[in-house]
């Protein structure tokens, strides 16, 4: 595949490109470019972050687990191409050293162009701008400092791409590796390679090359695929392309569904929510991924493609079994839509971190309660069993119920009854099925107004 992008300023053309090369190899050992360092390889550290500039902005992400063929028609910066011409110091970059950012100087690279673009952007949320950053000795009050200090500084002028002088296309379609650019194009060659790997943002993917040391042989790239990039919105209903990064997602159901907003803001990190997309986070159908719980709880549907052929289906049936989907050779996801607003819908997350963690127990709920009774529910789990999954038995306990802390009681036995967990590092069966009943009894507090943030208690 030939590609060309933008690195720090400067048009980049490579032929041949292999599907499975990441950029942080090629910076360091081609390009000899050092400052983006190699931590975990997995995108959890943050210390490869370089922002990345297209049609959706400029983001942070980690060029670990982002392949050459990402880029195409992009502009790269690394930490090399944050300070301007003649060695002009960023804003952030000067707060650095003014406020003594930096001891062994590892995770800071990462650190100044994560900073650098979250104040491109105008953030001030810098907790969860730099969640994906880790700093061993020098800690993060003197990082977070500095990034506050920096924030009232203009952008430089050079942190401005000219993204016409990427206009057109060099990517080459005779494979092994593809980059379609548009759903009907995906549909054509997916079904003359139906065992192609697809690739979005690669945050799963990527771990198969890095860590499991996989060889892809044909891999299509769906970033170019603009139409499944698009949200689209009625009075009642959201859809959104399989393609939607979880940072856009975030922005779309805030205003509207802030129980779903606040649990996507856990979601791996600012770089990993700038290149996961929620179509990945479906199809690749983890017990515990995080979307489909909240999902299924609010009704959603799933859309998917083969060839000219589309279906939909209630997103819970898509997940047959652990590591079995309902997803026909050459099928891909299109899309999920829901409901916009669902006033008493709440998800939980529970992990051993509050940042960039795997759910030890997902939990969301969506319960309608006239005169003191439940009239309707729909409750859902991830990490509970071997796919994510709806609680139908508590959902028939609860039923017609009292909504009360006696009137759940039947609902709290039914658990049992849905879900037998498995014991892994993160939690043990009876701890995540205590948990989930937990969360039921968060619910019904939260409901009664009370408080059950952790971020809201205080001593």
């Amino acid at each position: 595949m030939d590609i060309r992008f933008l690195l720090n300023g400067e048009s980049v053309e490579l032929r041949d490109v292999a599907g499975t090369v990441t950029l942080l190899d090629w910076l360091r050992e081609t390009r000899g470019l050092p400052g983006t360092k190699e931590g975990c390889n997995e995108g959890d550290c943050g210390a490869c972050t370089v922002a990345v500039t297209d049609d959706h902005g400029t983001r942070a992400l980690n060029a670990c687990i982002l392949f050459l063929p990402q880029l195409h028609g992009k502009a790269v910066r690394t930490v090399e191409g944050i300070s301007g011409p003649g060695g002009a110091l960023h804003p952030v970059q000067d707060a650095m050293i003014d406020h003594h950012g930096s001891q062994c100087g590892f995770c800071t690279p990462g650190f100044v162009v994560a900073m650098a673009v979250a104040h491109k952007a105008g953030r001030r949320d810098f907790d969860d701008a730099l969640a994906g950053n880790l700093c061993r000795c020098t800690g993060y009050a003197p990082i977070v400092r500095a990034a506050e200090a920096a924030s009232e500084a203009p952008v430089p002028d050079w942190m401005d791409e000219d993204m016409d002088a990427l206009s057109g296309t060099l990517a080459a379609e005779d494979g092994p590796v593809f980059a379609p650019e548009s759903g009907d194009a995906l549909a054509a060659l997916y079904a003359r390679h139906p065992d192609a790997t697809l690739v979005a943002g690669a945050t799963d993917v990527g771990l198969w090359v890095t860590k499991s040391l996989r060889e892809l042989e044909t891999v299509i790239f769906l970033g170019r695929c603009a139409d499944l990039q698009e949200i689209e919105e009625d009075g009642t209903r959201i859809r959104i392309g399989a393609g939607v990064t979880m940072d856009r997602v975030l922005d779309a159901v805030r205003p509207t569904l802030p129980s779903y907003a606040e649990m996507i803001r856990r979601y791996g990190s600012a770089q990993v929510r700038a290149a996961a997309t929620i179509g990945g986070n479906i199809a690749n159908g983890s017990p515990i991924g995080d979307n489909p719980p909240a999902l299924i709880a609010l009704g959603a549907e799933l859309h998917l493609r083969a060839g000219d052929n589309r279906r939909s289906m209630p997103l819970e049936e898509f997940f047959v079994e652990y590591g079995k989907q309902d997803r026909a050779q050459g099928e891909f996801v299109e899309a999920v839509s829901f409901p916009r607003e669902a006033a008493e819908f709440r998800v939980y997350k529970l992990s051993k971190r509050f940042d960039q963690d795997i759910s030890a127990v997902c939990g969301a709920f969506n319960i309608e309660v006239s005169d003191g009774r439940v009239t309707a529910a729909r409750v859902a789990f991830g990490g509970m069993a071997g796919v994510p999954k709806r609680a139908r038995r508590v959902e028939e306990a609860l039923i017609g119920a009292e909504w009360s802390e006696t009137g759940i009681e039947d609902a709290l036995d039914a658990f049992a009854e849905d879900f037998v967990p498995l014991s892994d590092m993160r939690a043990s069966a009876e701890y995540r099925l205590e948990a989930a009943r937990n969360m039921l009894r968060r619910y019904l507090a939260e409901r009664a107004g009370g408080t059950v943030s952790v971020l809201e208690v205080s001593a």
